[in-house]
């Protein structure tokens, strides 16, 4: 499913006008070494170079769809020579060292840990044939011609998109698979439930007795999935959430923690969003759990968000959204993490677990289960929505030697890096 979606003109007109800057300060710093003439031809070449090129990729983008790959390659190689050039002036480093350097950054953009290891050694290769036949070389044409040769091999080892424009400025119910709640503040945290009641109206239950993060598994039946079948301590636990509590422990890949480590410094911790502990010492700190609830006048729920946090300190670990949904006949598990002005979605797939227990995947092949980014437009409220083929999840409940547990298991690029295991135990003084 993609929806149509249109470009506006002023839109249109400010990325080429945009596109001619770049073009511009690319030809310039080419040009550099060679006079104050040469750089004027150089700044006018560039300009109307890389903005009639935008203005022909503007022109054959489809509705819904990002700009020609073509284009985006040009684009990142022209933004490179004036970013090279100023490195080259500051440091005064040879080609090998602004070829590694920009073959670094440029891996590190494409995330994928294929990418991030091959740039800069792509980047030093670069740099050093480029200096065998100048060893005076200059900065900016190592760092244009190394993005250049990057972008264009990535395209063709890396075939699969990792990300992909899913949908324009398009009404909510055209994305049923996506939560559209964002946080309105830079900050999440543990009272967004709260905060979004004083937002959409409704009654707010704070740690509401009894709540499950759905309603009822009936509503996920489907082709792959009997609600009959499902053990009644799983369904109990999913209809009943608050009954029970869960022991974590964190299962990290070693080659994530680094990147990990920073992203929670960086973003998750002052975000007040997805800070997922570290290791089992950590998680001993404590974790309080708790579901929110926001229900219509005749007690209808229409908002369940399940709250996690240390219980030290009530530092946020998740704030996620639960949501049900059908479609062609098959539920669904919906789950929005808010964002400043947007949200995270993973929509999962429910499949039967022999032995009475349930599993919750992102990979379903179906046009609905996967993950979406998605900025909703705080005037409409029409939302712009990027797919995320590139994440995927498994939830895994089951019951064994008569005790619940669940796995949690999540993978980037097709690369596993982390699994929550679960001990799901029953609260004292529950039925």
């Amino acid at each position: 499913m993609t929806p149509e979606a249109t470009s506006p003109g002023p839109g249109r007109a400010g990325a080429i006008g945009f596109a001619a800057a770049i073009g511009g300060l690319a030809g310039a710093a080419l040009a550099a070494r060679r006079g104050p003439r040469a750089v004027a031809v150089g700044t006018v070449t560039g300009a109307l170079g890389l903005g009639a090129s935008e203005a022909v990729a503007r022109a054959v983008q489809k509705p819904g769809e990002i700009p020609p790959l073509w284009q985006r390659i040009a684009s990142s190689a022209a933004l490179a020579a004036p970013l090279g050039w100023i490195a080259g002036r500051l440091t005064g480093a040879g080609p090998v060292a602004v070829g590694t350097v920009a073959g670094a950054v440029a891996g590190g953009l494409g995330l994928r840990p294929q990418k991030v290891v091959g740039g800069p050694l792509l980047g030093a290769a670069v740099g050093r044939a480029i200096a065998y036949r100048d060893p005076q070389a200059p900065a900016a044409g190592v760092a244009a011609g190394t993005v250049l040769t990057y972008r264009v091999l990535s395209a063709v080892v890396f075939r699969d998109a990792q990300v992909s424009l899913l949908a324009e400025r398009v009404p909510a119910a055209e994305l049923p698979f996506v939560v559209p709640l964002p946080a309105r503040s830079r900050y999440v945290g543990t009272g967004y439930v709260r905060e979004l009641a004083a937002s959409l109206g409704g009654s707010y239950v704070a740690a509401a007795p009894d709540a499950g993060i759905v309603a009822s598994l009936d509503a996920l039946e489907g082709p792959a999935f009997d609600p009959q079948a499902v053990d009644p301590r799983v369904r109990e636990f999913y209809e009943h959430t608050t009954r029970f509590t869960l022991d974590i422990v964190p299962e990290w890949r070693a080659w994530v923690r680094p990147g990990y480590l920073l992203y929670r410094t960086l973003v998750a911790r002052p975000l007040g969003q997805a800070s997922v502990p570290m290791n089992q010492r950590e998680a001993q700190r404590g974790i309080d759990s708790r579901i929110d609830t926001i229900s219509t006048a005749d007690g209808a729920v229409t908002v369940r968000g399940w709250i996690r946090s240390f219980a030290d300190n009530d530092e946020p670990i998740y704030v996620g959204i639960y949501t049900t949904y059908r479609h062609e006949g098959r539920g669904y598990v919906s789950v929005g993490f808010p964002l400043p002005q947007s949200s995270f979605t993973a929509t999962l797939q429910p499949q039967a677990r022999p032995g009475g227990g349930l599993v919750l995947t992102s990979r379903g092949q179906d046009g609905q289960s996967g993950h979406y980014l998605t900025y909703i437009d705080p005037a409409t409220d029409e939302l712009t929505a990027l797919s995320v083929p590139g994440f995927a999840e498994h939830l895994d409940v089951y019951v064994e030697d008569d005790e619940l547990h669940a796995a949690h298991a999540f993978w980037v690029f097709g690369f596993p890096f982390l699994v929550l295991r679960y001990r799901i135990r029953r609260k004292d003084g529950t039925a």
